[in-house]
């Protein structure tokens, strides 16, 4: 794997948010690094990739796993999936939820597992994540940390 830095992100991150997640077919129309604890990886001054925890009093909706076209396959993924469930541990978070259309084994690999949509907590159900950015079809999936 190539250099990378790894930061929390920060509110001028926002618009490369929203393009890396866009070029990567996933929801990008609530992002907000105030919103959402984002980790992202840099090379050259560039965001590159990006992870995200929405908490909601002690479990989280993990969300917006992506990494530019280039590197993907490259490990960085994986290396921000550590980064993010290490933060999730160190903001004492119980369990993490996510729903995804084509991550599911890589997610699945990890520990998780799948679920009903409806056993997330009510306060994840509502998120925009839930209730209108992902498709019914979307596979829930959570672990409890």
């Amino acid at each position: 794997m190539s250099r990378f830095d790894f930061r929390q992100a920060s509110t001028t991150d926002d618009s490369a948010l929203r393009a890396l997640l866009q070029a990567a077919g996933l929801p990008f129309e609530d992002v907000a690094a105030e919103r959402q604890d984002f980790t992202v990886a840099v090379q050259d001054d560039r965001v590159v990739g990006g992870v995200a925890l929405e908490t909601f009093q002690g479990v989280a909706l993990l969300r917006s796993l992506a990494v530019v076209e280039p590197l993907r396959g490259s490990g960085l993924g994986s290396a921000l999936y550590d980064r993010v469930l290490a933060r999730a541990r160190q903001l004492g978070l119980s369990q993490l939820f996510l729903l995804t259309t084509t991550a599911a084994p890589f997610f699945e690999r990890r520990g998780f597992r799948r679920v009903e949509r409806s056993q997330a907590p009510d306060v994840v159900a509502r998120s925009a994540q839930f209730a209108t950015l992902c498709p019914a079809s979307a596979t829930c999936l959570a672990l409890s940390l």
